[in-house]
């Protein structure tokens, strides 16, 4: 089976999430898509919003140890990783994602309608009505609960060279 690394974000702001709707797979889902040759998954994720959203984003972390070291840094850490079931479609066979999941806010609000027309913030309520895989629903679920949105710390990571 054929193994693909991809990189998701969900992004947070005023306990709504940023969600489009995928017109291949007919589901709302956060941005996210393949990691480049030589880019990290934080990188990946970043980069997958910018493209899609327009938005610039710092990721909410729950680090408890960041490593600088001449030899080895530490990275952001996925909130969450998944390996994915995806279906066959047209003439591309059905494969895998190996999937960093990670949590966000913007570093400033755009107007989306602008920028990104697919996409609309959510609250929990609202995503609930939506066509969602489950695994999606679930992470919703368990991250728009006010009080463990604001237990995640905010962080910026440095440039690493």
């Amino acid at each position: 089976m054929l193994r693909q690394f991809t990189a998701t974000a969900y992004l947070f702001q005023d306990n709504k999430v940023l969600l489009h709707h995928h017109r291949k797979l007919g589901k709302w889902l956060p941005p996210g898509g393949h990691l480049e040759a030589n880019e990290t998954p934080p990188e990946a994720a970043r980069r997958e919003v910018l493209e899609e959203t327009g938005l610039e984003i710092d990721f909410l972390t729950e680090e408890h140890l960041w490593v600088q070291a001449p030899n080895a840094c530490s990275i952001e850490r996925p909130f969450l990783c998944l390996l994915e079931e995806i279906p066959a479609f047209g003439e591309t066979p059905a494969h895998q994602h190996i999937d960093s999941i990670f949590l966000a806010k913007p570093k400033k609000l755009l107007d989306l309608s602008k920028s990104a027309k697919e996409f609309s913030w959510f609250s929990l309520e609202e995503a609930l009505s939506l066509d969602l895989f489950e695994d999606t629903l679930k992470l919703l679920k368990l991250i728009l609960n006010k009080t463990r949105l604001e237990s995640y710390t905010l962080y910026s990571s440095p440039t690493f060279k």
